[in-house]
């Protein structure tokens, strides 16, 4: 089993970056897929990135709405997962979670398949 907590959310102006950060418990860190997901008030959940446990070789994956504007990273070494958010928009703004799942190698954008979440860190872009 694996904790997640997610930190770096805040307000910024449109146009502008942030970076979120994930920290994960334990020792197996490496073997579980990351993903981040969003919830914006009275909108589903949806998926914003994911990317691939340390045996996998699937490429980084992005929601259509970030592609080219977030980038996902990993440092296993530090049991840490990164969102790196550039060119923000007003639309962004939603609650950013950090989801996990060990060995995981399905569709990334099911958050059904992500056994553990974090407690989620807020975004919000102001126009």
């Amino acid at each position: 089993q694996v904790q997640l907590v997610e930190s770096g959310g805040g307000l910024v102006q449109a146009g502008g970056s942030l970076r979120l950060s994930c920290a994960a418990s334990g020792r197996t860190f490496s073997s579980y897929a990351m993903a981040w997901f969003r919830q914006a008030p009275g909108k589903e959940r949806e998926f914003v990135a994911a990317i691939s446990w340390s045996g996998g070789s699937r490429s980084p994956d992005y929601g259509d709405p970030v592609k080219g504007r977030f980038t996902i990273s990993r440092d296993n070494s530090k049991n840490t997962v990164y969102l790196q958010m550039n060119s923000l928009k007003p639309e962004d703004t939603a609650v950013y979670y950090c989801a996990a799942n060990r060995y995981y190698s399905g569709t990334y954008s099911d958050y059904t398949a992500m056994p553990y979440w974090g407690k989620g860190t807020l975004v919000t872009v102001s126009s």
